[in-house]
């Protein structure tokens, strides 16, 4: 029978048949490595950013009220990504509004964001 190799540094594992890594340095190496890679992390970073424009989002309300009205620069200037949103709403006035799951903003005049909470569904 062919000795196994390690997944991570190629040196020939001991131990149990069902093994795949030499150590656990290996293993955790490779795990984190496969997970950074790929289109995970284009997942990954699309969800960082949509986390941290919520969050920017958030924090432009205070716990009680249902809208804000700020500046863009404001936004920009926290980090905020405007081309990264979870969706649009269309109303019948033909204003839309960008969210970030439960959080949006609607476009003013002169650079100016009108913020908003959705209604909680739940």
């Amino acid at each position: 029978m062919p000795e196994k190799l390690c997944l991570s540094c190629q040196k020939p594992i001991r131990g149990r048949t069902d093994k795949k890594f030499c150590d656990d340095f290996c293993r955790n190496h490779y795990n984190n490595n496969s997970l950074r890679g790929g289109p995970e992390k284009l997942i990954r970073n699309i969800n960082i950013a949509l986390r941290k424009n919520r969050k920017i989002l958030r924090d432009q309300l205070r716990p009680a009220e249902q809208t804000a009205t700020v500046h863009r620069n404001k936004l920009l200037t926290a980090g905020f990504r405007f081309n990264y949103m979870t969706h649009q709403y269309r109303t019948k006035k033909a204003q839309t509004y960008c969210f970030c799951y439960d959080y949006g903003y609607l476009p003013l005049a002169n650079n100016w964001l009108l913020v908003v909470r959705k209604k909680g569904d739940a």
